[in-house]
């Protein structure tokens, strides 16, 4: 039963990384049951762990729906998401190995090649470019816990990173930002690259209502 559990939970966790449920879509548990062939308890005990880690909600007559935030919501997640990325690029620089440093690099420069070569067209194809980054940083930290703490936090504000690359320019701008990051993180610059990366993650409030108008 375990096993199923974590099937779909897993399952789930990819379509919010993908884009496929977006913030306040519904989650159809007998569809769950039929795409996993499972009953419903795996499914049910899938709900209790993603509403445990505030990535779902129950609401009466509607079931299960993916997290929605308020403004109000999405300032106080950036806040402690933004100080938990600024802490792992900061332990980064002090631990990153040289073949994460290497891994690392690879992904910066792919990142640069995309915002040269395509500007703002495929911006989804950016944001998973985007998601290797911060997913490097966040290993190069060395602290699996913190790494854990910022990929529950990211998978509320996906949808909104996402939706932040169809901005014009956004994609060139990240690429830069990258690139700053990076370089402090290998010149074992830790304030530096810390207050560097929460600056990279941090929306100003207008930009939020803009996103959150949005998504809907």
């Amino acid at each position: 039963m375990a096993g199923q559990t974590e099937q779909v939970l897993s399952a789930i966790l990819d379509d919010i990384e993908a884009g496929r449920l977006t913030p306040g879509g519904s989650l159809d548990e007998a569809d769950l049951v039929a795409r996993h062939n499972v009953s419903r308890t795996p499914v049910r005990e899938a709900f209790i762990q993603l509403e445990a880690h505030g990535l779902i909600r129950r609401l009466p007559r509607k079931g299960a729906v993916l997290f929605k935030p308020t403004l109000e919501e999405f300032l106080a997640i950036l806040e402690v998401h933004a100080k938990l990325e600024g802490q792992a690029a900061g332990l980064a620089a002090r631990r990153l190995s040289p073949e994460q440093a290497e891994a690392l690099e690879q992904i910066v420069v792919q990142c640069e090649r995309h915002a040269a070569d395509k500007g703002d067209d495929d911006p989804d194809a950016y944001y998973t470019l985007n998601m290797r980054f911060h997913g490097a940083v966040a290993e190069g930290s060395g602290n699996p816990f913190l790494v854990e703490m910022i990929k529950t936090n990211a998978r509320k504000l996906m949808a909104y990173y996402r939706a932040r690359y169809r901005y014009p320019g956004s994609i060139a701008t990240s690429a830069r930002e990258h690139r700053e990051i990076a370089e402090l993180i290998y010149a074992h610059k830790r304030e530096e690259a810390e207050a560097a990366m929460i600056r990279h993650v941090q929306f100003d409030q207008v930009t939020v209502m803009d996103l959150l108008a949005a998504l809907g």
